[in-house]
């Protein structure tokens, strides 16, 4: 079920409020909850690819074959930005104060903070919730297409902040990538087996190349060519790890890496890394992750 910056100098988002957390809550170790991207009416797109960046639209929540309760974002206000797959280069042309959306206790996206530039938004015939439209947002610099949307609470965005993408911290940040046009597909798809079974509604987190997290369920819908598996698409050159942990139904016992080599399970989780390599031209590679569970 889906859930549902010009860079600007630490003071001045300070004075615009979009900056300081408050003193009497700390901040999460890590963001819960999960992002994608949808057209419009709250469908995914097959590989993530768009036919245009004005198709483009961020929705809230894991996806289909998700548990009801599962992986909604915390309630409160967020801020998004394009970013090329480093997030070094911001593309979103406007300023941060017109990217910013709401979202319930039940992890909807309500839809976006009037400030008089907020974004166009549609409907999601799921869950009734809002989607939000990305652009207006610059051509991706990068040779493979890729762009990467971040979401994060508007009040950790933090300009001073090691590591930080624009003032968007990795570790309260979730991502999705997609592509626009460019039919170049390089993936990560999380598989797991119980008995030889392909088993879907299982969860997978992935951490991308700069810290950044987001969760995805395996899932069975040949529309946007998943087949049994947690699909992470438009994937980035460089290092990637992605954590599983035992669930209902699935105590891991083994974890296999795309190269054919067994990751560690300790204790009730496994956490693998591995690298993804630059696309080539008309290459479609599929980096497979296999959780085998008893």
């Amino acid at each position: 079920m889906y859930k549902k910056f010009a860079i600007l100098g630490t003071a001045t988002l300070a004075a615009a409020g979009l900056l300081a957390v408050p003193a009497t809550a700390a901040p999460p170790v890590q963001l819960s909850g999960a992002i994608f991207t949808t057209d419009s009416s709250g469908v995914p797109v097959n590989l993530n690819i768009y036919p245009s960046k004005e198709s483009v639209y961020l929705n809230g929540g894991p996806g289909i074959n998700a548990p009801n309760d599962a992986a909604g974002l915390p309630a409160g206000t967020y801020s998004f930005q394009v970013t090329d797959p480093s997030g070094a280069t911001l593309l979103s042309t406007d300023d941060v104060s017109c990217r910013q959306f709401t979202v319930d206790a039940s992890g909807v996206i309500t839809g976006v903070v009037d400030n008089s530039c907020e974004h166009a938004t549609g409907a999601d015939g799921e869950d009734g919730g809002a989607t939000v439209q990305l652009f207006p947002y610059a051509d991706t610099p990068n040779n493979g297409g890729v762009y990467k949307v971040w979401v994060s609470p508007t009040n950790l965005l933090d300009c001073d902040a090691p590591g930080n993408k624009n003032c968007f911290v990795p570790r309260y940040s979730k991502v999705d990538n997609f592509k626009v046009v460019s039919d170049i597909i390089v993936e990560i798809d999380v598989r797991f087996w119980k008995y030889g079974v392909a088993m879907d509604g299982y969860k997978a987190e992935w951490t991308d190349t700069n810290g950044a997290t987001n969760i995805k369920f395996s899932e069975y819908n040949p529309a946007v060519l998943a087949y049994h598996e947690a699909h992470f698409e438009a994937t980035e050159q460089g290092r990637h790890s992605i954590k599983v942990e035992n669930q209902p139904g699935c105590d891991i016992t083994a974890v296999k890496l795309p190269d054919g080599s067994n990751g560690k399970v300790r204790g009730n989780s496994s956490t693998v890394s591995f690298d993804v390599a630059a696309a080539g031209p008309g290459a479609d590679v599929t980096y497979f992750v296999d959780v085998t569970c008893k």
